[in-house]
């Protein structure tokens, strides 16, 4: 148990997927507008990296390994992650259509999201066993949603910022980002 709880902390804090492996950006940077929308892409990412994590060790572990075709792990790895994306894009439209224009565009990025596939990759080159793939996913998903959570909080208070104008819009938000990446490598003495 122990160990498990090592990596959670890993993933989510020391190694976040976002601030420290830059694994993820897009969404990041364009669905951390308001802290709503963040929370509610987080919540989608965890979903989609910890179902992805579970099916992914899964189909390496019984079919792939076995059969010695670990060299389709990476498409294999994509068509379980479009279909988990197609499933939560229509829940999402079906019951809870608010958040779903309100991610717009960015809901099927989560099918190209490289910390998606990353996860699932990591998980097969570090060898975690099944219930350490999801743990790994479900962590690295929080620490996702925690940092896009902070990022549009902060976005918010920006608003009413005076900030040079050469620094508006993305200059001072990648600028914050810097900053959070640099705050989150504080983490880094807890393991």
């Amino acid at each position: 148990m122990a160990h498990l709880i090592i990596i959670a902390i890993g993933s989510a804090l020391v190694s976040n997927v976002v601030l420290s492996q830059f694994l993820g950006l897009c969404p990041f940077l364009g669905v951390s507008k308001k802290t709503d929308t963040a929370l509610g892409m987080g919540t989608a990412v965890i979903f989609v990296i910890t179902l992805a994590s579970l099916v992914a060790a899964l189909i390496y572990k019984f079919i792939l390994d076995p059969l010695g075709l670990d060299y389709l792990k990476t498409i294999v790895f994509i068509l379980v992650i479009a279909a988990l994306v197609q499933f939560v894009e229509m829940f999402l439209k079906k019951f809870i259509p608010s958040l779903y224009e309100a991610l717009g565009v960015y809901l099927p990025l989560i099918t190209t999201n490289c910390a998606v596939l990353g996860v699932a990759i990591n998980n097969v080159q570090d060898g975690y066993t099944i219930p350490e793939s999801v743990v790994n996913g479900f962590a690295t998903a929080v620490g996702f949603t925690i940092a896009i959570v902070i990022l549009a909080g902060i976005r918010e208070k920006m608003e009413y910022n005076d900030v040079p104008e050469a620094f508006k819009g993305m200059p001072i938000v990648l600028v914050t980002a810097g900053l959070m990446a640099i705050a989150f490598c504080g983490f880094s003495g807890l393991l």
